[in-house]
């Protein structure tokens, strides 16, 4: 039997407002799989594992300054959650994750400051995506249903409690 990890994460849809506090851009880090060159890249939010005595918001501030070097960004509450199983680098995860929303007005593009290694292995790219552009988007993103949901959470349409958006066997989430 392969070794599966399982694990809890906490994610964070990064948006990057301009100077009335509109929300404009969505930050998202472009990736691939470093063990399996046969999958596209994707585009997805920053995150991921949660450590021992770390609550979730704590986690996404942490992965917002290791993944995008932003430390100057309001968490807000949870949004969003889903299990998702998935292979990546060569290890299978089983994982339970909570999606933060986070907003910020500093859109400066900052090195990555704390990547594990699989992360430096899988990272390509790093941008500030108009709003408009990833509801437009054919490309792929993490979670999958972000160009459906992100104009919601632009306009502060935030869900209470958190919306469950695990993707079913076909891709599509579950409201």
């Amino acid at each position: 039997m392969p070794f599966v990890l399982r694990r809890h994460a906490s994610r964070v849809i990064l948006l990057g407002c301009d100077s009335s506090g509109t929300a404009t851009h969505v930050f998202l880090i472009q990736a691939v799989d470093p063990a399996d060159a046969s999958k596209p890249p994707w585009w997805e939010i920053p995150g991921g594992g949660i450590d021992p005595g770390e609550s979730s918001a704590d986690a996404a501030m942490r992965e917002l300054q290791e993944e995008a070097g932003q430390a100057s960004a309001e968490v807000g509450p949870i949004v969003f959650t889903q299990y998702v199983e998935f292979s990546f680098g060569g290890y299978d995860f089983e994982q339970d994750e909570v999606i933060h929303i986070a907003w910020t007005k500093d859109m400066s593009i900052n090195r990555p400051t704390g990547l594990e290694y699989l992360e430096a292995l899988a990272f390509r790219d790093a941008r500030w995506w108009p709003i408009a552009d990833v509801v437009a988007s054919t490309e792929a993103f993490l979670p999958p249903r972000l160009p459906e949901l992100i104009p919601l959470i632009a306009n502060r349409e935030l869900p209470d409690p958190p919306l469950d958006i695990t993707p079913d066997a076909d891709g599509a989430g579950d409201d």
